[in-house]
C-alpha cells in the first residue's frame, strides 16, 4: 500500500526513481507520480495508470534532476484523480498553483489524523490546496514554517502532525538535499556504491540493483541526506550516531517479477508453494526452541515461563492464527485466542504478563499489527514472537522473538504462499511449546517431522489436481455467491477459501463452520448458490456428512474436496475432488491449495485484474 523512492546524486535519478515505483507495484496503487528539482525549479508529472504510462509521459518530454521523489498512491483522502496522485507541492499563500509552483515538494505513506484542523489553520493564512488529501496538508505546513533552513521547517511540522507517517522532501532553495522522517510507516536509507549517491525508500525491493547498503530508520527518526553524506537525527533533535543506526547489507532479489511460464503472480506463487515450505523448514533436524531467534533473549527462557498464547494478526494472517489456535490447544494443551488486530487496540482487554503475543504477518509492516503489538505490550504484555517473512522488517524488529518464513517476496496482492509457509512456522511453534510442557515424545516428534519433511512432496500432489479444479472454475465464474464450510482446523481454511475467491473474482463468498449450517446459512441455499466443503477423513467426517445431506436437499449444489478415503461420491448436483492422501493434523496445509486453485481460475474466466484487484492493497501500512 502506496510506495515512496527518492534519491540525491550527482547524476540524473529519474530512471532510478521510475525503477523503484516498478519494483514497488506489488503493493498495490491507484496513481503513481515523480518530482524532480530541474531548469532551476520544481517539475513533476503524474498519472492515474500505471508505472508504465507514467515512464511514457517521462520519456515524451526532457525530464530529469539529480534531486526527486516518486510515489505510488493507494487512495485514502480523496479520490484516485492526478490532482490527488503525488508527489504534492506546497502553494504559498496567494499563490497561483499551475503558474507559481510552490517551494516544498513532498511524499507520504500513512494517515494524518488532525489534517481538517491543519487545513483550516493553513487556509486562513492563504494556503491554496488543490487536492482533497492529508498529504498536501504536510507540504503547506513544512512551507508555513520554513525560514531558511528546511530540515528545522520539517522538524518543527512534525511535531504538530497527529497520525502515521512516512516523507521524502525537498525545497526549491535546497536542490541538493533531501529529508525523510518516519512515525509508524516504515522508511529506509540506501548509500550508493558510488559514493556520490543516497537514497529514501518505503521498502528496500525499491532498491534492488541500485543498492543493498540499507538503512533501517525507526520509529520517530529524521534522515537529511546529500549526494556524498547523510545525517540523522531523532524526534528530539538529537543526533543518531552509525552504530545507532548500522548500515545493513540487504540481498534482496527481483527473481520474484518474472513470471516465467505462469500466466499470474499469484498462480505463479501457488505452484511456488512446495519450494517455499521446503526452504522455511530448511535444515529441520529436531525440535528445539532455538528454532525461534531472540533478540538478547533466549527463546526456551521465554517459553518456560508463558502460560497462554495470544495471537494477533489481520486478514489472511489471521486465518493462519485461527488454525494454529486448533493446534496449539490440542498438541500443545494451551490455551489460546485469537484476535483481529485492528481490533484488539481498541477495546479493553484482560491482560496476562505471561501470555506469548504471537504476531503474524507477511510483510512485517502491517500498520494494524504492528499497533496491536505495542498495544500489548503497553499491557505488560512483553513476551512477543513474530511469524514474518521479512527478516529486516519493523515486526521482527520490535518482538522478543522471530521466526522468519522463507516463501520469497510475493507479488499477487492475495497472500498463497506466505499463508502456508506462516502455517509450517505455527505448526513448529506448537511443537516446541508441546515439548517444553513435556507434551512431545520422541516418538512423536519423529512422526511429525516426518510429515513435515513430506509436506514439499504432498503439496506437488495437490497442485496436479489444478486440472479438475478448472472445472468447478467454470460453474463459478457465472455465480454471484458461494457459500464455504469446514470444520475444527479446517474451518478457518475455509474461511480462507471465501476470502481469495471473493478478492480476486469479486464473487460475494461467505464461510461458516458447517454445524452452523441449520443456524442461518440454510436459508440462502439454492441451485444458485454453489457450496464448497472441506471434507478430509477425521473425526468430524460423519458430522460434516450430515451437513452435506442437508444442503443437497435444499437443491444446493455441492464442491466436495474429500480425502480419498472418506467414501464420497460424485452424483447429481455433488462434485468430488480427491486430495492424493489424508495429512492428519497438517491437512489444512493441503486442503487450502485447492481453494487458492479455485479462486484463481474463477478470476481468470471472470477476466478481473488477478494480481491487483480493485481497492485493494500487498501491504496495509495504514490503519
Amino acid at each position: 500500500m502506496c510506495g515512496i523512492v527518492g534519491a540525491v546524486s550527482t547524476q540524473n535519478i529519474v530512471p532510478i526513481l521510475v525503477q523503484g515505483l516498478s519494483r514497488l507495484e506489488y503493493r498495490g496503487y491507484d496513481s503513481c507520480g515523480v518530482a524532480v528539482y530541474a531548469h532551476g525549479g520544481l517539475r513533476r508529472t503524474r498519472s492515474t495508470s500505471r508505472v508504465a504510462e507514467l515512464q511514457a509521459q517521462i520519456s515524451s518530454t526532457h525530464f530529469e534532476g539529480n534531486t526527486g521523489i516518486a510515489h505510488t498512491r493507494w487512495a485514502t483522502h480523496g479520490a484516485p484523480a492526478v490532482h490527488n496522485a503525488h508527489p504534492h507541492f506546497s502553494h504559498g499563500p496567494g499563490g497561483d498553483a499551475d503558474a507559481r509552483p510552490g517551494r516544498i515538494a513532498l511524499v507520504h505513506n500513512g494517515i494524518i489524523e488532525n489534517h481538517d484542523e491543519l487545513r483550516s489553520a493553513l487556509q486562513a493564512k492563504g494556503y491554496v490546496f488543490q487536492s482533497q488529501t492529508d498529504t498536501e496538508v504536510i507540504a503547506h505546513l513544512i512551507d508555513s514554517r520554513y525560514n531558511g533552513d528546511l530540515l528545522v521547517a520539517v522538524t518543527s511540522a512534525l511535531a504538530a502532525l497527529r497520525g502515521a507517517y512516512a516523507i521524502a522532501v525537498f525545497c526549491h532553495d535546497w536542490p541538493d538535499r533531501l529529508i525523510g522522517a518516519r512515525a509508524g510507516s516504515p522508511l529506509v536509507l540506501g548509500i550508493g556504491a558510488d559514493g556520490q549517491s543516497h537514497y529514501l525508500a518505503s521498502d528496500a525491493m525499491a532498491l534492488v540493483g541500485v543498492t543493498d547498503q540499507i538503512v533501517y530508520l525507526e520509529e520517530g527518526d529524521v534522515a537529511c541526506l546529500q549526494s556524498d553524506q547523510y545525517r540523522l537525527i531523532n524526534r528530539a533533535g538529537a543526533a543518531l550516531t552509525p552504530a545507532m543506526r548500522p548500515v545493513q547489507t540487504v540481498h534482496a532479489h527481483s527473481g520474484a517479477a518474472e513470471l516465467g511460464p505462469y500466466r499470474h503472480y499469484m498462480q505463479k506463487e501457488i505452484f511456488e508453494q512446495p519450494r517455499a515450505i521446503a526452504d522455511t523448514l530448511q535444515g529441520l533436524d529436531s525440535i528445539t526452541p532455538t528454532l525461534f531467534e531472540g533478540i538478547k533473549v533466549s527463546a526456551a527462557d521465554v517459553f518456560a515461563c508463558i502460560d497462554t498464547v495470544l495471537i494477533l494478526a489481520c486478514g489472511t494472517s489471521y486465518y493462519s492464527g485461527c488454525t494454529a489456535k486448533y493446534w496449539l490447544e490440542s498438541i500443545a494443551k494451551i490455551p489460546t485466542s485469537v484476535e483481529v488486530a485492528s481490533e484488539y487496540r481498541y477495546r479493553d482487554s484482560v491482560s496476562n504478563p505471561r501470555t506469548l503475543v504471537v504476531t503474524i504477518t507477511q510483510s512485517g509492516e502491517t500498520a494494524d499489527t504492528l499497533a496491536a503489538l505495542r498495544h500489548a505490550q503497553s499491557l505488560g504484555m512483553t513476551h512477543t514472537l513474530t511469524i514474518c517473512n521479512v527478516a529486516t522488517s519493523a515486526m521482527v524488529r520490535e518482538c522478543e522473538l522471530s521466526f522468519i518464513t522463507r516463501a520469497g517476496v510475493e507479488i499477487g496482492v492475495a497472500s498463497t504462499k506466505a499463508f502456508t509457509a506462516q502455517l509450517a512456522g505455527l505448526f513448529l511453534l506448537t511443537l516446541v511449546l508441546a515439548q517444553s510442557r513435556a507434551l512431545l515424545s520422541r516418538e512423536q516428534e519423529a512422526r511429525h517431522l516426518m510429515a513435515l519433511r513430506h509436506l514439499p512432496t504432498a503439496l506437488q500432489g495437490v497442485l496436479a489436481l489444478e486440472p479438475l479444479v478448472i472445472a468447478w472454475a467454470q460453474d463459478f465464474a457465472a455465480k454471484e455467491n458461494a457459500l464455504f464450510l469446514g470444520r475444527g482446523p479446517h474451518y478457518p481454511i475455509a474461511l480462507e477459501g471465501a476470502l481469495k475467491l471473493k478478492e480476486i473474482s469479486y464473487i460475494h463468498a461467505e464461510a461458516y463452520p458447517a454445524g452452523e449450517l441449520k443456524h442461518g446459512p440454510l436459508a440462502l441455499v439454492t441451485s444458485a448458490m454453489p457450496v464448497v466443503t472441506v471434507a478430509p477423513n477425521d473425526a468430524l467426517l460423519e458430522k460434516l456428512k450430515s451437513n452435506m445431506h442437508e444442503v443437497r436437499a435444499r437443491g444446493g449444489v455441492l464442491y466436495v474436496l474429500a480425502d480419498a478415503d472418506s467414501r464420497i461420491e460424485s452424483d447429481d448436483g455433488l462434485h468430488v475432488i480427491r486430495m492424493p492422501e489424508h495429512y492428519g493434523v497438517l491437512s489444512p496445509m493441503l486442503h487450502v491449495v485447492p481453494l487458492q486453485l479455485l479462486a484463481y481460475h474463477t478470476a481468470v474466466a471472470r477476466g478481473t485484474d488477478v494480481d491487483k484487484p480493485r481497492n485493494l492493497a500487498k501491504s496495509v501500512t495504514v490503519e
